[in-house]
């Protein structure tokens, strides 16, 4: 068994990789989830089902947070917790696309400590821990250097919503990812300049990605440009906003003023993605 927690998640993804492969464009059941919550597959249970029992076995006093798990309160006493997402962009596994990910991460406290993403169509691996180096692939990465004119920004129709900034949008480059941890990952590897999101988010989409881009040199906080906190008894940050210390500066500024919410809170759940 790994001895370190990032060695742990590491091997874990991998593992998940497998399973979700074996899925992946080969037609898998898929359903809807209640009260809006968005699709699942069978890919997404069996992953979890494996991760849950990896992860529990090799670290049984850790609490357990995961998209595809009913909630156990006993993970708030918990000194750690295991954050997951079996698969963050479940609608681009089953369009078969290659841009889901796998997103494990560990808490201690209300920080994250390890963080791994997964992408295994693309064999991709994002991971940090809370004392190293961000890594893609063994090799350390640094996020992007660029001004708001121009940044090219991950982030869906409605961060732009004129509503949420101080007269106009920025005239900044707009893309789109399917996968929120996967987004975070790829600011951190400099390929894009910010992402953000304006709706609230929930903690397994973030919390692996948001370690692995503060390791990289970003800042990611919420909407309000607090850092994010984590395991929270309703498990959702408000919003996002993560670029490099200069530009984040300038995303903050220039979007409208927003209060922050005390204790995690959170008032309205985010859409199914």
């Amino acid at each position: 068994m790994p001895a370190s927690d990032l060695a742990l998640l590491e091997q874990a993804a991998q593992e998940a990789g497998e399973i979700a492969l074996r899925y992946w464009r080969r037609d898998p059941q898929a359903w809807d989830k209640a009260d809006g919550a968005g699709p699942v597959t069978e890919a997404d249970l069996a992953v979890n089902a494996h991760l849950e029992r990896l992860l529990r076995a090799a670290r049984p006093d850790y609490g357990w947070l995961s998209e595809e798990s009913a909630d156990d309160p006993a993970r708030l006493e918990a000194e750690h917790c295991f954050i997951i997402d079996p698969i963050d962009g479940t609608r681009a596994f089953i369009d078969g696309q290659v841009g889901f990910s796998h997103a494990l991460a560990i808490t201690r406290g209300d920080r994250v400590v390890a963080g791994v993403v997964h992408l295994p169509a693309q064999r991709t691996t994002y991971a940090a821990s809370a004392d190293g180096p961000a890594l893609r692939d063994g090799k350390p990465i640094a996020p992007a250097t660029h001004g708001l004119d121009g940044a090219r920004v991950l982030t869906s129709k409605a961060g732009l919503d004129p509503a949420h900034w101080r007269g106009a949008a920025p005239p900044v480059m707009r893309s789109f990812r399917p996968s929120l941890a996967w987004r975070l990952c790829l600011v951190a590897d400099g390929q894009f300049d910010a992402t953000l999101s304006v709706r609230p988010a929930w903690e397994w989409d973030v919390a692996a990605g948001s370690l692995i881009a503060a390791r990289a040199g970003c800042l990611a906080s919420d909407l309000a440009g607090a850092p994010m906190r984590f395991n929270a008894v309703r498990p959702l940050t408000d919003g996002l906003v993560v670029a490099a210390p200069a530009l984040h500066g300038q995303l903050i500024a220039a979007m409208t003023p927003r209060m922050a919410m005390p204790g995690g809170r959170v008032d309205a759940p985010p859409p199914a993605d």
